[in-house]
């Protein structure tokens, strides 16, 4: 199978901007994992722009001064988050595929673990709400979606062949439906519920969307 989730080394380019210095001592990856965290909090509940550097050091409990000693700007801070928003990916396919499960049951479990990301990861929740806010970032990011459209599409082609999937079923139709419900349902469960309600509402598309297409 292709490897369609990217690390995070593979996901942005940030063109002209300068990045931070790479943290050697455990203390400073400490510090700046912190930083990481603070700001994904802070963009995942007030966005990009009306997140300031110093909203971020007040909740990290430091000075602006140290948040930039790690993170030059808040274009580069938005960034970071992304980049940690997709290593989270195949950190989690790696976790379901030592489980052994059969192609269907990867798809199943693989999408839970996701749902459990973006209902309890503020990493997760703020990549998310970063991408949308793509327009107002001075730096490329990953077109969203496609790898895991594609990811599922394998997936979903070795289920089929496994006499998993649902007779008249085509892996990469399904792969577009499941996909654009789960990122569209997430979404609306954030913009209604703050994610309050991810799990009902992951069960319930689990049930209706991804099950029907089982055989």
């Amino acid at each position: 199978m292709k490897p369609v989730v990217r690390s995070a080394s593979q996901t942005v380019r940030t063109g002209a901007l300068e990045r931070g210095p790479e943290p050697k001592q455990d203390r400073s990856v400490r510090t700046r994992q912190l930083v990481l965290l603070r700001a994904a909090e802070c963009f995942a509940e007030k966005g990009f722009a009306d997140t300031s550097v110093l909203d971020v050091a007040e909740r990290a409990g430091m000075t602006k001064g140290a948040v930039y000693h790690h993170f030059p700007s808040k274009e580069v801070l938005a960034i970071a988050v992304v980049e940690e928003h997709y290593a989270r990916w195949p950190v989690l396919l790696a976790k379901t595929r030592t489980k052994e499960l059969s192609p269907f049951g990867t798809v199943v479990d693989l999408l839970d673990g996701v749902a459990e990301a973006f209902h309890r990861d503020p990493i997760v929740q703020a990549g998310a709400r970063l991408q949308l806010e793509r327009s107002l970032i001075g730096a490329p990011l990953p077109a969203p979606y496609v790898g895991w459209t594609q990811l599922i599409t394998d997936l979903l082609g070795e289920a089929q062949e496994a006499g998993e999937l649902r007779e008249g079923v085509t892996p990469e139709e399904a792969a577009r439906l499941v996909v654009a419900s789960f990122f569209g349902m997430q979404h609306i469960s954030d913009v209604l519920h703050g994610r309050a309600d991810m799990p009902q509402r992951w069960a319930e598309l689990r049930e209706l969307v991804l099950f029907s297409i089982r055989a």
